[in-house]
């Protein structure tokens, strides 16, 4: 049965507000095209000195009407999300159906084929977090099991899981974001009932029990999925309730990418794991004189905060051994794109793209992030003196929701994180990075049976895709199970860019204004950063389950605005 669009008790729905007063809105902030020269510290502008010399720090977000209170950099230490330890059962039992106490859904596909062997919990709710000592307070977050981002969960092909996640969050609350929620498993190669539809969001007091079968897509071992996150979805409020904090890492692991560095199967990569498996979510944060979180909920253009945050921590350290670390980065949003750099001039070595692992590894100067988007790189401080600090450092500058204007230099950068080389590994490094890391599948086009023309634009202040905004009730494409096509997908702007994520199925990139993609894009992308006027083809299957997908920008603001279609997979 579909869905008509509530508002879940709030009163006037978010989008209803937009529209009817989207000019008065867009006058509570005073914006400008031009980057402000900033203190890190707050205000004014200035330069500071850091451990590897003094630079100029330029802000990269236009709007000054709020400001961050004065943080001190590289003073908190990084954290890393505790890994989620599995349980004997769920009460009541997770089943084919719906559980008692379950939000409506339908059945599970193919439960019998891929019966649970991993059962776990997430619990979405609100408390108190510390981004920095020197913010005037702690701010109000949601998270899942009392953290954010939330535990990592470690899966296995051939261990078929149910996440059980309860809404926890409290009923009263006040100020952005909403109560109600659906998570996607993004990357998840997932039926619908699990992949977080954005309308199938549920209240507080219901749990959706989530069927992850952790399978390959048609059964190809060249499929094999690496690093997946998951993180809210609930149509209108992704931005809001992801900004929050609802968003945690899931990573995949099979006999080749063992998440083990001593395997002596012959087949295994020994890439570097345990603790020098890092994930890092980027994400940038506005917070208010309290300390409180702000978000500008009448900006429908991108929102980008003053301050970044590596998992929920400002500008932090992380202590390294003198040896090889797996780093995944991931763009946790909501609008700001990033090109990393480290400030020694070292490269890194790039293992994949979207978390995927590439034909083979690349040394790469910089690793450019849209929203959403993830890439691994190694890191290899062997070389590096006892005592010695390396920064991560954003080159990108960014001014407003349109995305990336230019590159900053060296002295202008903005470092993120820094690495403190501190010891000698207590063993010697028993990790590699070999030559051949997977191969891709096959892009047969044959298979291709039609050709489909996506359009992502803006009309009338409204982010639109082929002139139309989403609507979950309407199908924008049935596309028939076991088949393939080629989607061409458009940016019918000369200003914005767009990061699209396509639910589901991974796809290939075939050309990008007509041209064969670069090294880093032959790769298997779910998101695609589109550039303004700019056309990119596809190649993308259709396997294995049926039902209603979504594919939209993964700015989150402007998806939230509309910048969103569903398409069905039919039998």
């Amino acid at each position: 049965m579909s869905k008509k669009r509530k508002n879940d008790g709030t009163g006037v729905g978010r989008r209803d507000i937009i529209k009817a007063g989207l000019v008065a809105g867009s006058a509570l902030v005073i914006t400008s095209k031009k980057s402000v020269a900033a203190q890190w510290g707050g205000g004014g502008g200035g330069s500071w000195s850091g451990g590897w010399g003094s630079y100029h720090y330029t802000d990269y977000r236009s709007d000054r009407s709020v400001q961050s209170p004065p943080t001190t950099p590289f003073v908190e230490s990084l954290l890393i999300p505790p890994v989620l330890q599995s349980l004997s059962s769920l009460s009541p039992p997770a089943t084919e159906l719906q559980a008692p106490g379950e939000t409506p859904r339908p059945a599970h596909q193919r439960w019998s084929e891929f019966l649970p062997q991993k059962l776990y919990a997430l619990h979405a709710n609100e408390f108190q977090w510390s981004f920095h000592r020197e913010l005037p307070g702690t701010a109000t977050v949601w998270g899942y099991n009392g953290i954010s981002p939330g535990p990592t969960i470690k899966a296995k092909y051939g261990e078929p899981s149910v996440v059980r996640i309860f809404n926890d969050l409290p009923v009263s609350h006040v100020g952005f974001g909403i109560p109600s929620i659906i998570t996607h498993l993004h990357n998840g190669h997932t039926a619908t009932e699990s992949d977080g539809f954005p309308a199938d969001f549920y209240a507080t007091g219901l749990f959706k029990d989530h069927h992850y079968v952790n399978t390959l897509a048609g059964g190809d071992t060249h499929e094999a999925l690496g690093m997946l996150w998951y993180h809210d979805h609930r149509v209108d409020f992704t931005s809001q309730n992801v900004y929050r904090g609802l968003a945690g890492f899931y990573l995949l692991f099979d006999s080749v990418d063992s998440d083990n560095e001593n395997d002596t199967n012959p087949s295994a990569l020994r890439l570097p794991s345990g603790a020098y498996d890092v994930p890092l979510i980027f994400t940038d944060k506005l917070f208010d004189s309290s300390g409180q979180l702000n978000f500008d909920q009448f900006n429908n253009d991108g929102f980008l905060g003053d301050r970044f945050a590596v998992n929920g921590k400002i500008q932090p350290t992380f202590k390294v051994a003198r040896r090889k670390y797996r780093f995944r980065m991931l763009d946790g949003g909501p609008s700001r794109f990033y090109e990393f750099y480290l400030s020694n001039g070292q490269n890194f070595t790039q293992i994949s793209n979207d978390g995927n692992l590439l034909p083979a590894p690349l040394s790469v100067q910089s690793v450019r992030l849209s929203v959403a988007e993830r890439k691994d790189v190694i890191i290899d401080f062997s070389g590096i003196p006892i005592g010695t600090s390396v920064y991560l450092e954003n080159r990108l500058v960014q001014t407003d929701g349109q995305g990336p204007s230019s590159y900053s230099s060296q002295t202008d950068a903005m470092p993120v994180l820094r690495f403190d080389v501190d010891r000698d590994p207590p063993v010697s490094d028993a990790s590699r990075v070999p030559a051949t890391l997977r191969a891709l599948p096959s892009a047969n086009l044959a298979e291709v049976v039609a050709t489909r023309y996506w359009t992502f634009d803006q009309q009338n202040g409204q982010w639109v895709v082929n002139n139309r905004l989403f609507d979950y009730n309407r199908v924008d494409a049935q596309v028939k199970k076991g088949t393939a096509e080629k989607w061409v997908i458009r940016n019918g702007s000369r200003r914005w860019s767009h990061p699209i994520h396509i639910h589901f199925e991974e796809y290939q990139i075939l050309t990008r204004n007509g041209v064969a993609p670069s090294a880093q894009e032959r790769a298997r992308k779910d998101v695609l950063e589109l550039h303004p006027n700019e056309e990119v083809v596809v190649f993308i299957r259709f396997r294995d389950f049926t039902g209603r997908f979504v594919m939209h920008c993964h700015n989150t603001v402007h998806e939230d605005h509309a910048m969103m279609v569903r398409w069905d997979i039919v039998p």
